[in-house]
């Protein structure tokens, strides 16, 4: 039986299905989005599934072709190149405007659980990527910018369609990378903060491309 909900909330809740199922790969790069199929796996109607796919397609993780039936967009190298520029200018200044704002006792923590990461058994990758995605919002919160907050947010998750435990070996360098990245912000250092930031941003890149280039 259909749960009986808001058609705003039966919209989000479309939303944040479809998303996660294409962040995770569960709806692969060039796989048809069909309202019918995801109304019957979601559960619901028609009309917030198809909300749903709008949304989607306009941020860019679903295309339509003209006439066609919509499918989940394959991010060209160009692209990812492109994000993850943005992505670095972004964080960068994030991380630079975190330095010595309130919320420490957050980000320290979260340095506690990458030295757990990297001292004790090495996490599931679901558990490394929610400790990386809390910290890069919780940096991207403590700028004070809701424009830089969202921006983030979004580009990271493409960013995810890409590095979800896919890079084995960018796991001990990223912990330690995020452990100078909160060291930086804590001290209240700006450009300490930014330099670790920039340093990340800039293995991640170098990470992935080197991960297409082995796909492809």
């Amino acid at each position: 039986m259909r749960t009986k909900l808001p058609r705003a909330s039966l919209g989000d809740t479309a939303y944040q299905r479809l998303r996660q199922m294409i962040v995770n790969g569960e709806l692969s790069a060039g796989a048809r989005v069909l309202e019918n199929d995801c109304a019957t796996r979601l559960g619901i109607s028609r009309t917030p599934v198809r909300e749903a796919i709008g949304r989607l397609t306009s941020e860019g993780l679903v295309r339509r072709p003209e006439g066609g039936t919509p499918v989940v967009h394959r991010i060209s190298t160009d692209e990812i190149v492109e994000i993850l520029h943005v992505r670095r200018l972004l964080e960068v200044e994030a991380a630079r405007q975190a330095a010595g704002a309130s919320g420490r006792d957050a980000l320290l923590k979260l340095r506690g659980v990458f030295e757990a990461f990297l001292s004790g058994e090495r996490p599931d990758a679901a558990a490394h990527l929610a400790a990386d995605d809390e910290l890069h919002e919780r940096i991207a919160i403590m700028s004070g910018s809701r424009l830089l907050e969202t921006l983030i947010s979004d580009l990271k998750l493409k960013t995810r369609i890409f590095d979800k435990g896919s890079i084995p070996e960018r796991f001990e360098p990223g912990c330690h990378e995020h452990i100078a990245i909160i060291d930086g912000i804590v001290s209240g250092d700006p450009e300490r903060a930014q330099s670790a930031m920039k340093t990340h941003m800039d293995n991640l890149r170098e990470g992935i491309l080197n991960h297409l280039t082995r796909l492809f």
